[in-house]
């Protein structure tokens, strides 16, 4: 049986400056070792100074994960020789004298199964390896360090997880809470990332690093539970080991030898004192905490009536929650929810096109309004839609340069009638056998009409064309 356990990197993208200096947190676009000061490369004489709020974003990610939170926390010097390590050691926390890390003890359920969150820590970032060159005799290595000292929580979770399958599903929804919480925005390249450690029947643990997606990571613990498992079948031993995932071949490769705790040679960072958490403070940013997901999806099914699997979607996106919330009223609601689930997340299925958007609350609502009032069809209501996100046009322009108006007019409807009913006679003959028959009809009628026509007023008139 294999056990899996995940190491799980997230970066607090919206705070403004790294964990312990003045440099920006933000290093996306920025030219090479530009990003950078003293502090992040550990020069003689340089001391570290700890970031208030990200002390409290890791103080939320806790929360939210259930740990237990400690009265005071420290740090310590992790060291290890690494060329995106400027320092030679990363400052980080360690449980070295009882628990003085950010969090412990918590849990997550994953279709029903509990998943135990055995420790969060809040640390630094180190540099990037960037690798050029077409094969590994061409190849050369840079590094760029400004990405160093970026902050970073590290949640370790138990070896709970039973198949890939539950390690993709955990991840997907770890990232819509840190998402739901504000404090990360996991659509950023490396903001978050994750490591794999894979172990059958109690043998060695092997580490799955360098994977760049979850659905990779999936993937190469799938490999390497085939490939412990056919060593083991053929009575060899499994490797203590870190081993990368190499997605061209879809296999993981030796990278090194696995360290143990002992070897990166703990100590207290003597620059940073102890920090005493309030447990006052720690309440207050528990009282702020936003909404959580399960819980607005069991609002918006009670309060709403919207359905589950609707609710579900439309809850686990921060994004397109909150813009719900802006934009519904206890009338139009549901409407909306179907709008933002059935169309616009897929007119809207990428970062940057959330970024272009120009559709607003105001036109959510209006659309809504329009489908529930019959002043459009929701044929029509998808074109206008799909108008309204690349121009962000009002919806009564949209409605009107578009010729979008619903066809009521039961006379001109029957002229319409009249020309399916000739064009389609054998599809006439068969409604009395196969009463079915008729929706044909009516999607032949919304054709022509470009589907402004109603389609309940458009059956009913044809079932008395044909009745007569």
């Amino acid at each position: 049986m294999a056990k899996i356990g995940l190491e799980i990197h997230c970066q607090l993208t919206k705070l403004e400056s790294k964990l312990f200096c003045s440099c920006k947190a933000n290093y996306r676009g920025l030219e090479p070792n530009t990003n950078i000061c003293p502090i992040c490369v550990g020069l003689p004489g340089s001391l570290p100074r700890l970031n208030k709020s990200g002390v409290e974003k890791a103080t939320l990610i806790s929360l939210a994960l259930n740990c237990i939170i400690p009265p005071k926390i420290s740090f310590y010097r992790k060291n290890y020789f690494y060329p995106d390590l400027p320092k030679n050691y990363q400052i980080t926390q360690f449980d070295a004298y009882g628990h003085t890390s950010m969090g412990k003890n918590g849990k997550i359920t994953v279709d029903g199964k509990e998943i135990k969150i055995r420790r969060i820590q809040l640390e630094e970032d180190p540099g990037r390896l960037i690798y050029e060159g077409s094969s590994e005799k061409t190849q050369i290595t840079l590094v760029d360090y400004n990405r160093a000292g970026t902050p970073l929580v590290e949640i370790v979770t138990e070896p709970d997880f039973e198949n890939p399958k539950q390690v993709r599903v955990f991840l997907n929804i770890l990232v819509d809470l840190l998402e739901n919480l504000g404090v990360s925005d996991p659509t950023l390249e490396g903001a978050v990332r994750a490591d794999g450690n894979v172990s059958i029947e109690g043998g060695n643990k092997v580490e799955i690093k360098n994977v760049s997606s979850f659905h990779d990571l999936e993937k190469a613990v799938h490999f390497e539970i085939t490939r412990q498992q056919s060593l083991i079948d053929r009575g060899i031993p499994v490797e203590l080991e870190t081993r990368q995932w190499d997605e061209h071949r879809k296999i993981t490769v030796s990278a090194r030898s696995k360290e143990e705790e002992q070897d990166y040679r703990y100590f207290l960072e003597g620059d940073i004192p102890w920090v005493i958490l309030n447990p006052q403070h720690i309440q207050n940013l528990k009282n702020k905490m936003p909404e959580s997901i399960s819980s607005k999806r069991d609002r918006y099914v009670a309060q709403y009536n919207i359905p589950e699997q609707v609710a579900d979607i439309l809850s686990s996106d921060k994004f397109y929650s909150d813009l719900f919330e802006q934009a519904h009223n206890k009338i139009n609601a549901k409407e909306i929810a179907n709008i933002i689930t059935t169309d616009l997340m897929g007119f809207v299925d990428t970062n940057e096109k959330r970024q272009k958007l120009k559709l607003n609350s105001q036109h959510l609502n209006d659309l809504a309004n329009a489908i529930m009032t019959n002043k459009i069809t929701r044929n029509s209501a998808k074109i206008a839609l799909q108008e309204i996100v690349n121009t962000g046009k009002s919806l009564s322009v949209v409605i009107s340069e578009l010729d979008l108006s619903h066809v009521f007019d039961e006379s001109a409807l029957f002229v319409i009638i009249d020309q399916v009913i000739k064009e389609h006679e054998s599809a006439v003959n068969e409604v009395k056998e196969k009463p079915e028959t008729i929706n044909f009809l009516v999607g032949k009628v919304m054709q022509k009409t470009k589907g402004k026509a109603d389609p309940t007023l458009t059956l009913e008139l044809l079932k008395k064309k044909l009745v007569s």
